[in-house]
């Protein structure tokens, strides 16, 4: 009996050292795969990450367009008058523009009635085009380095555009003096005086037009120079004003000729009186 207990004994005493002996030696290795599988997950969750990001652009469409009109406005008659062309370093040229294709895909029918260029699809807003842009279109933006015109609207003065209250916001020293600095660099590249006197023109305007009124004096404001609405207008205004005193104009020279001519027969009817009359 004491020997089959003393069997038994040494029994359980192998078997559970073999199990931690087991135990020890697999830790080792449990730790590892454990740590590789962490390590796979990890990466499968940064590349879903990635997916998810990847069509995701970090420029306001919307202060975007707002440079986009600042520019067509207020700049481009000027230039077009001056037959210049930036250039591709410029950050103002049309080609450094991320949503250009896009918006040129946008066909407007009526006030609720916008359509996609790309596949035809018919939005009640332009807002819900624009969705559609990113959700459907984002692969093809010209996504490269400095090509957000949304950057450029401290030194544009987009919120002039954007905002009815633009004059009342109130102004910072520092912020006005980063955004005439980002304005004069954008004169300097795009308009460098050593290209000839239409750039050295074009200089000297953009200058006046943009940079100046970045000040907290309040004394300048920006557009300073006009742009096509404002000649539109003026052209409207001198049309309008023509044609109001043009039929004035006739009238009086009617009067004036009626008048000339009833003392023209006044003076006749006087003459030939004279005439008739005998000498005593």
């Amino acid at each position: 009996m004491k020997k089959l207990t003393a069997i038994v004994s040494i029994f359980v005493i192998l078997t559970f050292s073999f199990h931690e002996i087991a135990y020890v030696s697999s830790s080792p290795l449990l730790h590892h795969a454990k740590q590789v599988h962490e390590e796979k997950s990890s990466t499968v969750r940064n590349l879903e990450q990635d997916q998810e990001h990847a069509g995701e652009v970090h420029c306001s469409r919307e202060r975007s367009r707002a440079a986009r009109k600042v520019i067509e406005q207020y700049l481009t008659p000027f230039v077009e008058r001056e037959n210049y062309h930036f250039s591709r370093n410029c950050r103002l040229h049309p080609e450094n523009d991320i949503f250009r294709d896009q918006e040129e895909h946008k066909i407007f029918v009526d006030r609720h009635d916008w359509r996609c260029g790309y596949c035809r699809k018919v939005f009640r807003e332009e807002k819900f085009l624009d969705q559609h842009f990113d959700n459907r279109h984002s692969n093809l933006l010209n996504v490269s380095h400095d090509n957000c015109l949304a950057d450029l609207c401290g030194a544009l003065h987009c919120d002039a555009v954007m905002n009815s209250k633009f004059s009342r916001t109130k102004c910072y020293p520092a912020a006005a003096a980063k955004n005439r600095h980002l304005c004069e660099s954008l004169a300097d590249s795009c308009f460098s005086i050593s290209q000839g006197p239409s750039a050295s023109r074009l200089h000297e305007l953009f200058i006046h037009q943009f940079c100046d009124a970045h000040t907290c004096s309040g004394k300048q404001k920006p557009f300073s120079r006009g742009g096509k609405e404002q000649s539109s207008f003026f052209r409207l205004a001198a049309g309008a004003l023509i044609l109001v005193l043009l039929p004035v104009f006739y009238l009086f020279l009617y009067l004036v000729q009626s008048d000339m001519k009833g003392r023209t027969q006044e003076l006749r009817r006087i003459s030939k009186a004279g005439w008739k009359v005998k000498p005593s």
